[in-house]
């Protein structure tokens, strides 16, 4: 699948805007797959490359607060911990088993919530929690 822009509402949807907007998504995505001849499930299927790439969003959402600014931002330049790449690593899903790429910082003391270290197995029961311990 390619990559695409995403324009993200400035006001809060309804929970009636939000499903009415999340089925219009899913049915993107189901015809962009089809037309590019996508399967849905099974190895570089619609739903494990969904999976990478929400798995992926959190943990650099968890790395901008971790640090306390985002990426390629200018308050990261010369500061103390910074971002220091990725690692990869393969997670056991619902949906199979699922490549990520895990962000890390230099002092080694990002704790990802999303998928933690040395977790190999993740669950429907993942919950993401909102987090005020910025640094910075």
């Amino acid at each position: 699948m390619t990559d695409q822009d995403v324009v993200v509402a400035t006001s809060p949807p309804s929970d009636g805007e939000d499903r009415d907007r999340d089925q219009a998504i899913a049915e993107e995505l189901v015809a962009r797959a089809r037309a590019e001849g996508v399967d849905l499930v099974g190895p570089g299927g619609l739903l494990g490359e969904l999976t990478k790439r929400i798995l992926e969003t959190g943990l650099e959402v968890e790395m901008d607060e971790h640090l306390g600014y985002s990426k390629h931002h200018p308050a990261g330049r010369n500061g103390g911990n910074s971002r220091n790449g990725t690692r990869s690593k393969t997670v056991i899903t619902e949906v199979g088993p699922v490549d990520v790429e895990v962000r890390r910082d230099r002092d080694g003391s990002f704790e990802p919530a999303t998928v933690r270290k040395r977790q190999r197995r993740l669950h429907g029961s993942t919950r993401w929690s909102s987090r005020s311990s910025r640094k910075g």
